[in-house]
């Protein structure tokens, strides 16, 4: 009988499931497997970290909707893992882990870098298993790839101890990937859906995390067409259906307090499509108030401040396309306070755009950025103050050109999530927006975009300080104290990973400048610095003020 090697068998089974790309920095536990990655059509793309390696692999996941890979070793490497495990688990972004261990059967290690990953990881994934045989490695990890694209998409965790690797076994059968259909919606459930929306007098849609998907959006087009109904989004569904659609009136960036908090206390009911509770809710129920119709693959996790009516379970883009078919107009709808919300927010987030102040404003910074992608470019946010400027301000053309996180909402992701859409859109304008703070700790991949020969400008906001938290402390009453750091040059910075740097003198550099590194092509820094100090004026007190003055 023949002997396959299990490192060897692992990267045929990683094959088996159409694996492109393994992200990640290989240790000595596992250079058996990167040995036998060496043969294979799967490329290694080594990341300056493992953090830069996980996010890359999620937005891998996010992008196609296929498990991106992410390899490690043991203790400091698996526990680098951490923190893209949960923006994995917490964002719905399937992804596969690979971490080694020393030998499991016989070790002279000791305790040596030792840590229990397997039980670490669990409590973060959906799955996490170490493989203690070589034949059980093609159960092991088709089982993961179903698991990590499973409703609800999520991250797996599979430990490869070095002797394993290393091992032979003859069961070498490798299963089938299949795309199990999901089910549709029981027809009963959908004729109360219909009778709830005709009875209702002010329905609004919401669009939330878990109906930003591909398969989607056509239907969601479909239903809005036919219904008129306008509709909202979470920060994590912006994009699904473009910010220029007539029925969009804004995206809900605050929990409390926001712009469209107005528009929803006006709601009669609310089609709830795509709900994660992960997400802060933009709206809270209460006995007898505003109903609610939750659509989503899974029923709703109720709690105190969401408990639907109804509950259309199955396929999302099935039940929006049968809701299409069913629909007759309904002559009691009125939406007209809702479109003076619209308009009247429309025109709040003109105002700034071509503000000449400097430091420049967010107003105008999301503005310039606007005019500078096209309706296919892609912006990827990191964490702090500007993404509630560009969740609210910036208005999508296409699904997937804006890449936020309101899960986890960790720092650090912006620059390797964008290093990742540029690889699979070699073709079209990509940039990593980034705070100082976010930038810097995960900055080292900057030479990774390099060396990858990738199209890439970084849009660097200095202030100096982590942002959002010191205008959470303004806004508590605190002092102003802690919360101020230094930076480096960051132009030379970026020149030193063989990238170009620029920094910008004058609120009307901007553009012009973003432009001409598109057209150069290559990798780009372009630092700006910003003035935060409209932050409270603008995001809350004003305008929520007067939209419920209509």
């Amino acid at each position: 009988m023949t002997k396959t090697k299990a490192s060897d068998l692992f990267v045929r089974a990683l094959e088996n499931e159409g694996v492109e790309y393994v992200f990640g920095l290989p240790g000595e536990e596992n250079l058996d497997f990167v040995e036998s990655l060496q043969g294979s059509k799967i490329k290694l793309i080594v990341t300056r970290h493992e953090q830069g390696a996980g996010f890359m692999a999620a937005t891998y996941g996010r992008l196609t909707g296929k498990p991106g890979v992410c390899l490690a070793t043991l203790g400091p490497g698996a526990t680098n893992l951490v923190t893209p495990a949960a923006y994995a688990q917490l964002g719905a972004m399937p992804m596969v882990m690979i971490t080694g261990q020393k030998p499991i059967r016989k070790s002279k290690q000791g305790r040596f870098q030792i840590v229990d990953v397997v039980s670490m990881m669990r409590p973060l994934t959906k799955s996490a298993r170490q493989i203690v045989e070589a034949g059980t490695i093609p159960a092991l990890v088709r089982e993961a790839f179903r698991l990590a694209t499973e409703e609800r998409p999520g991250a797996v965790h599979l430990e490869l101890p070095e002797d394993i690797a290393a091992e032979t076994t003859g069961n070498d059968f490798l299963f089938e990937p299949t795309c199990p259909k999901r089910p549709d919606c029981d027809a009963t459930a959908l004729a109360e859906a219909m009778a709830m929306i005709r009875a209702a007098r002010h329905p609004l849609l919401l669009i939330g995390a878990g109906a930003n998907r591909k398969e989607v959006i056509a239907p969601l087009n479909a239903f809005l067409d036919a219904s008129g109904i306008p509709f909202f989004n979470t920060q994590m569904g912006k994009g699904a259906i473009g910010g220029y659609h007539a029925q969009y009136i804004g995206t809900a960036a605050l929990s409390g307090g926001d712009y469209l908090h107005c528009a929803i206390e006006r709601a009669d009911l609310i089609i709830n499509a795509g709900h994660d509770v992960v997400e802060k809710p933009p709206f809270l129920m209460e006995p007898g108030g505003v109903k609610v119709i939750h659509v989503n693959f899974n029923p709703a996790e109720v709690d105190q401040v969401y408990f639907p009516q109804l509950e259309l379970i199955g396929d999302v883009g099935s039940t929006f396309s049968r809701l299409a078919e069913a629909w007759e107009p309904v002559p009691g709808h009125d939406f007209s306070y809702f479109y003076k919300v619209r308009d009247l927010i429309r025109d709040h987030i003109a105002e700034g755009t071509d503000d000449d102040r400097f430091p420049v404003i967010p107003q105008r910074i999301v503005a310039d950025v606007r005019r500078a992608m096209p309706e296919d470019g892609i912006i990827a946010l990191d964490n702090g103050m500007y993404k509630i400027w560009f969740a609210r301000n910036y208005r999508s053309s296409h699904p997937n050109t804006v890449l936020l996180d309101n899960a986890l909402a960790t720092m650090g992701a912006g620059l390797p999530s964008a290093t990742m859409a540029a690889m699979l859109n070699p073709d079209k304008r990509v940039m990593a927006i980034c705070g100082d703070g976010g930038f810097m700790m995960n900055s080292q991949e900057m030479e990774t975009a390099v060396r990858l020969g990738l199209n890439l400008v970084v849009l660097v906001l200095r202030d100096d300080a982590y942002g959002m938290i010191r205008w959470k402390q303004a806004v508590g009453g605190h002092p102003d104290w802690g919360l101020s750091f230094g930076n480096p040059d960051f132009a030379a910075y970026a020149q030193s990973y063989g990238a170009k740097g620029h920094s910008v003198g004058a609120a009307a550099e901007l553009l012009p400048l973003l432009n001409d590194c598109f057209e150069a092509g290559g990798v780009h820094l372009v630092e700006v610095p910003v003035d935060y100090s409209e932050n409270k004026r603008v995001l809350i007190d004003e305008l929520s003020k007067r939209v419920c003055l209509i």
